[in-house]
């Protein structure tokens, strides 16, 4: 049996005027993720872990932010397109961890609705799922709070 190992890392700026939404669920806060999606980090990061671990390419070659079709598009949309890609492919998504990197706002009263979105999205269970955050201590662009990050590491087997 083949087993692979895809790494995502995706980053938005944080502006004013748009909701935050990360793993497809929207927290409140009073910045939102600027993008030509939803601007959700964890799923570009998610899409990118699985694609790459698949050698499907990356997430601009499936879903270009030239395509207008996909112009304010909810990302966990294509997360599980991105699923399916991969079962039409013959794998296996068997397990996901993601860290988002974010100073605020504080994230743990949320991680267990974001897990739970993130794996109904990919046909997981919750427990195949692992959702992190942590913060910079200020440090960087994230510490000051001009963006969010994530990365993700998926692991896919042959079916």
């Amino acid at each position: 049996m083949t087993v692979r190992t895809g790494i995502g890392i995706d980053v938005h700026p944080l502006v004013g005027g748009r909701p935050l939404i990360l793993s497809g669920v929207t927290l409140p806060f009073d910045l939102g993720l600027d993008g030509h999606s939803d601007g959700d980090v964890v799923a570009h990061a998610v899409i990118d872990a699985c694609l790459g671990a698949a050698n499907l390419g990356d997430i601009g070659v499936h879903f270009p932010s030239s395509d207008p079709r996909y112009a304010g598009i909810r990302s966990m949309d294509l997360v599980s397109e991105t699923a399916r890609m991969l079962s039409d492919d013959l794998w296996r998504l068997e397990y996901v961890d993601a860290t988002i990197l974010a100073q605020s706002p504080t994230l743990r009263p949320h991680i267990d609705d974001m897990r739970n979105s993130l794996a109904a999205a990919l046909s997981l269970e919750p427990e195949e799922v692992s959702l992190k955050a942590t913060t910079t201590d200020h440090l960087g662009f994230l510490g000051r709070q001009e963006g969010i990050g994530c990365v993700a590491v998926v692991t896919i087997s042959e079916e």
